[in-house]
């Protein structure tokens, strides 16, 4: 038996991994060769104490590991152990042995992890970084906001958070490439990072949104310094192979816990607030405020619903009537969408068209309501008989999608319509987020002859050189000018300037909003060509719609005599 120990430190020399014999206390009392020429060539090994050897951070598990050993199973400790030169990761395997005249000891076998470690440790980085700015994605986003909340509620200070928006930086990517584009958003990466503090996070979101995360900023003094020095960064272009590129931005800033308690909503507000400042300006920091932020707050349980709904076809259409001012007949309707909820009822399209238009749900959604509607046309048409149009609204994310007008050809396709029957409600501000790339789609839109309609005229952003430059024929009065008519002088004003310069264009006028007699009878006098509100049907389902078309109904509204004269 005594020839036994020296046979078991030959086998241990000749391990490929670093090998411990220790007593029951943890105490080295042999190594392998290797384990000696890592660890031990400035100290001998033996008489230390295994876990002298770890990094002072491991120390505690390891202790613990021997302690609790009771002879059973092999336990395995993830260790840090000290070489002169670093610390290196092993994997120690903790097991019984017999010792020297049969006394127990351990066995403690170490397999290099460092390699493991390091492509771990890669995975994580890519899982939770942004691979082309290096800086932390929206999940690691999360986690630190969780992180500083936590931290607030403790102390009771608050903090803001800050979306910050490239201006025109589409412009790089269509003009000069994807390249170069990726290159602006490096610098421009580098260019925030350096302007904050360590205690700040800065995380790329997507596309060209960042997000920073700013403890104990919070009073509207710091936000505006701070939001300041960010934005000041874009005033010195970009040099990227030769290019000089001017790239602004804006911001927008929510605040802990003023407007919300959790890291979805505090970056939803934030991007809610930016949007306001792109809308008012650009190159500016808006603070957000539920009066003048734009989108209501982000609902998640709402959204989550929200493709539960596609799936069960509980989005319906209902239709509009719009009446010729001068005959009273129905000549088309306006295809409106509705969300009848199982328990929540009918979900207002001003809480559930925003978190489609920020998902892409609307693409989805918008596709579905163009065929619908024009296929419902055929059979409004054959219970009329008579020829009709039906007017789609198309949001400002659908108009952008390059499938757009594929979409739009199925539509004509599937259902037969002629393109003439077929207006598409655009708002102004659609049209001028990008009017080039407008002017080309409309163009397109042209060749097909659907016909183009300016949703809420004179409520965007009302330049009258879109209506020269684009192929627009129809002009539709926002309710905001109709309402107090006929006794307000300045919306009587108004109405008479869209209705005298549709006519020199020679577009077709639809006012909408309209409710009372005495508002029709205005506009038919001053010779809008078009009307649709209350007075002549409220949004119906396709069923009313039906048997009104058939009954003729608003026919028997009678006209009134135009008056050659309009003040």
């Amino acid at each position: 038996m005594p020839e036994q120990e020296p046979n078991l430190d030959q086998l241990l020399d000749a391990a490929g991994d670093i090998v411990f014999r220790l007593d029951l206390d943890g105490r080295i009392v042999g190594a392998s060769a290797r384990a000696v020429g890592l660890l031990g060539q400035a100290r001998p090994l033996c008489g230390m104490m295994l876990a002298a050897l770890a990094a002072d951070a491991d120390q505690p598990a390891l202790t613990a590991a021997i302690a609790g050993f009771d002879a059973g199973d092999p336990v395995h400790v993830p260790v840090r152990l000290k070489t002169p030169d670093a610390e290196v990761w092993f994997e120690l395997r903790i097991a019984s042995l017999a010792g020297a005249g049969g006394a127990p000891g351990l066995l403690a076998v170490g397999r290099d992890m460092t390699a493991q470690q390091a492509t771990e440790a890669r995975l994580r980085h890519m899982a939770t970084h942004d691979a082309l700015t290096g800086l932390p994605n929206r999940l690691l986003l999360s986690d630190r906001i969780r992180m500083v909340i936590a931290n607030a509620r403790r102390s009771g200070q608050a903090f803001s958070v800050a979306t910050v928006g490239l201006d025109g930086f589409k412009k790089v990517n269509e003009g000069l490439g994807h390249p170069i584009g990726d290159a602006v958003l490096r610098q421009a990466a580098a260019r925030l990072r350096k302007t904050l503090r360590d205690s700040d996070t800065l995380a790329r979101v997507g596309g060209d949104e960042f997000v920073a995360v700013l403890p104990g900023t919070f009073a509207d003094a710091q936000v505006k310094l701070v939001t300041g020095r960010l934005l000041a960064t874009f005033q010195t272009p970009f040099e990227v192979e030769g290019h000089t590129i001017y790239v602004g931005a804006s911001a927008g800033v929510s605040i802990y816990p003023r407007h919300a308690e959790d890291e979805v909503r505090l970056v939803a507000l934030a991007d809610a607030a930016m949007s306001r400042a792109k809308e008012t300006g650009k190159a500016r920091c808006v603070v957000y405020s539920p009066l003048r932020s734009g989108p209501p707050e982000y609902d998640i349980s709402l959204e989550a619903a929200m493709f539960q709904a596609v799936r069960e076809g509980e989005f319906q259409l209902y239709y509009q009537p719009i009446v010729d001012t001068r005959t009273r007949q129905i000549q088309g309707f306006e295809t409106l969408m509705r969300w009848k909820h199982p328990t929540l009822g009918m979900v207002p399209p001003v809480r559930f068209i925003p978190i489609a238009e920020t998902n892409g749900l609307i693409n989805l959604l918008g596709a579905w309501a163009l065929k619908a509607a024009c296929v419902q046309l055929k059979c409004f048409e054959e219970a009329a008989r008579r020829s009709l149009y039906v007017s789609v609204n198309i949001s400002p994310r659908q108009f952008r999608n390059d499938k757009f007008l594929d979409v739009l050809d199925d539509a004509l396709a599937y259902s037969g319509l002629r393109g003439e029957q077929l207006v598409l409600e655009i708002t102004e501000g659609t049209l001028m987020i990008d009017p080039a790339h407008a002017e080309t789609i409309l163009a397109r839109m042209a060749e097909r002859k659907a016909r183009i309609a300016i949703d809420d005229f004179g409520t965007g952003y009302s330049s009258l050189a879109y209506l020269k430059r684009f192929p627009i024929s129809v002009l539709k009065i926002d309710r905001a000018f109709i309402k107090d008519l006929p006794e307000s002088l300045k919306d009587g004003a108004i109405c008479n300037a869209v209705l005298d310069l549709a006519r020199h264009l020679g577009l077709s006028v639809v006012a909408e909003g309209v409710e009372t007699e005495p508002q029709l009878a205005f506009l038919e006098q001053r010779g809008c060509d078009y009307i649709q509100g209350y007075l002549t049907g409220k949004p119906m389902t396709s069923h009313v719609a039906m048997a009104a078309l058939k009954e003729d109904k608003y026919a028997t509204l009678q006209p009134t005599d135009r008056r050659a004269d309009t003040p």
